[in-house]
């Protein structure tokens, strides 16, 4: 052996020592607060996991009994035989009981869901309002049992949220490791939603938290498995929609069906968001216009859905019902479109009204729908080289569902995961890829940013749009009387030309003085009692940049870890 080889040999062996050497360290001194960060990931887990769990079963026993029926998967069927005054008046009473609800427990009336739980990861270290939003979980439970047509999916989220923010604040959790925890209750709630461990915990990393950093993965996982074993112990190792005719792809020959099936998904998830906005615009101007009160304006919503059941029941609740008859081809195209234009109608009303629930669901449905009825046209005009049109239904379901959450990878994990058909993943992965690239255009990224986006939150441009908003001037400030800060008639002078901001106000609301009037400084004020605005420091642009850097360097360092 060579001189040269022993000391490769050698320097190999001092490595691999050392390495050992630093793991054991990190295992002595990091790794029994590890194991306990682990335990807490685990039984929020649990809980999150029974909380969701909870919910289905409340919602199947509440219209059960509303609806007089023994098997409320198959609601719709049973409601086209019910009186039509029934139909009718459920929906209302129902919106009336959740804006009581929601005109007592929160201060703007409004249901809490997925965006607020997005807002939370980001601006408040992983912590979301829990008055507010035990109030949205229970005003959720009761217009999807009484007639809403929503999904159950946003309401179990943000319940997992303040099951992460009541422990997050009993242990003192920083940013890091309340948004870790977050994480866990998500993903613990979606997969015990759905019995999709897989999706529930790409979910939680995709569209909550935002990234995919090591050091969340594994609590994630594990509490994400938590609420699927608790899912299975319930309900059994089951999937949500069992197809009785899977479909078969004629590989390369219809791929380019399934890239125009994905522009159209798109489009018709663009129609579905801006419905929603829209009917919340509409209901908020008609509101303010006639002076009505809060609690009214979810009664007033009810009384639409109630009408529309009437001649439509497949609006009622979750709809899985319709959404089966679409994968399995059980409907015509006239049908199909039909149904997909009166649940996009019957969303918009209940969002808009503010009753609660979330959109995967009913995103679900519509996109089986307008896979069913692109299919059924596709596959009558080139029967020869055509797979099955449930093939296109289940495309459909999926490009729909993520074009709406933004969340490509977890939503098409979670199609699969809720039907156990593996064999056609390319052809889903084609549509929802197209849906998506060509939604998030149109939108701010997804249904919960564009949300956000209209409430003047800024995530969907990413950390460095929304940090400023989280910096205070008066922590970043100079006070009066340092040495290196400016003198009290020096900020005097400055407060009289009109340049001042509040040591209550952001960074985001200050920077646009240093760029408009290009000057050093600008004073922090409070306001006395006699409304005056006294001067209690400096806020220099160049500490402004400072903090803004550090805050985007801990955050890149977060998402990285």
């Amino acid at each position: 052996m060579t001189q040269s080889t022993r000391t490769v040999l050698r320097n190999q062996l001092h490595q691999a020592l050392s390495a050992l050497r630093d793991a054991w360290r990190v295992l002595r001194h990091r790794g029994p607060s590890q194991i306990q960060f682990w335990f807490i990931a685990l039984v929020i887990g649990i809980a999150a996991g029974f909380m969701a769990l909870g919910f289905r079963m409340a919602i199947s026993s509440l219209q059960a009994y509303l609806y007089s029926t023994d098997n409320v998967l198959f609601l719709h069927s049973h409601a086209e035989k019910l009186h039509w005054l029934w139909i009718f008046l459920t929906p209302v009473i129902g919106g009336l009981v959740v804006g009581i609800i929601l005109n007592k427990y929160t201060d703007d009336g409004r249901v809490r869901s997925v965006a607020d739980v997005i807002e939370g990861s980001a601006i408040t270290d992983g912590r979301v309002e829990k008055k507010a939003g035990i109030a949205s979980f229970a005003a959720s439970l009761i217009t999807l049992s009484s007639g809403g047509s929503t999904g159950r999916e946003g309401p179990v989220v943000h319940m997992a949220g303040v099951i992460s923010t009541w422990v997050s604040d009993r242990i003192h959790a920083d940013g890091i490791t309340g948004r870790d925890l977050l994480g866990c209750a998500v993903a613990a709630a979606v997969s015990a939603s759905f019995n999709a461990p897989i999706a529930g915990a790409l979910f939680a990393l995709e569209v909550v938290l935002r990234h995919f950093a090591v050091h969340a993965f594994a609590p994630i996982v594990i509490a994400s498995v938590a609420g699927t074993v608790i899912n299975r112990l319930a309900y059994g190792d089951v999937t949500e929609f069992t197809l009785e005719t899977p479909g078969s792809l004629q590989f390369y020959v219809e791929l380019p069906a399934f890239l125009i099936l994905g522009l159209i998904c798109g489009l018709v998830s663009l129609l579905l968001m801006r419905s929603i906005f829209f009917a919340e615009d509409i209901g908020t101007h008609i509101q303010n216009r006639l002076s009505l009160p809060r609690w009214l304006r979810p009664g007033v919503s009810g009384a639409m859905l109630g009408l529309l059941a009437i001649w439509f029941p497949h609006i009622i609740g979750v709809g899985y019902e319709t959404t089966i008859r679409a994968l399995t081809g059980d409907l015509l195209l006239t049908t199909a479109i039909l149904f997909a234009v009166m649940k996009t109608v019957a969303v918009a009303i209940t969002m808009g009204g503010r009753m609660g629930g979330g959109v995967f669901s009913p995103s679900l449905m519509i996109g089986a729908l307008t896979g069913l009825a692109f299919g059924l046209i596709a596959t009558g005009l080139l029967p020869d080289v055509s797979g099955t049109h449930t093939l296109y239904a289940f495309a459909g379901m999926g490009a729909v569902a993520a074009a709406v959450l933004g969340a490509p990878i977890s939503t098409t994990l979670i199609v699969f995961e809720l039907t156990g058909d593996w064999q056609i993943g390319l052809a889903v992965m084609v549509s929802v890829s197209m849906s998506t690239a060509l939604a998030s255009r149109l939108v701010d990224r997804s249904f919960f940013l564009t949300q956000l986006e209209r409430r003047n939150v800024h995530l969907a441009a990413g950390p460095q749009a929304y940090l400023l908003a989280m910096l205070r001037t008066g922590a970043v400030m100079r006070p009066l009387g340092d040495a290196r800060s400016i003198t009290r008639d020096e900020a005097m002078a400055l407060i009289e030309q009109g340049l001042c901001v509040k040591a209550s106000a952001t960074l985001e609301a200050a920077m646009p003085y240093f760029d408009r009037d290009d000057i050093p400084c600008i004073p922090v004020v409070i306001i006395d009692k006699e409304g005056c605005e006294n001067p209690v420091g400096a806020l220099y642009h160049i500490d402004a940049l400072k903090a803004y850097n550090r805050a985007l360097a801990a955050t890149a360092a977060e998402e990285h870890s």
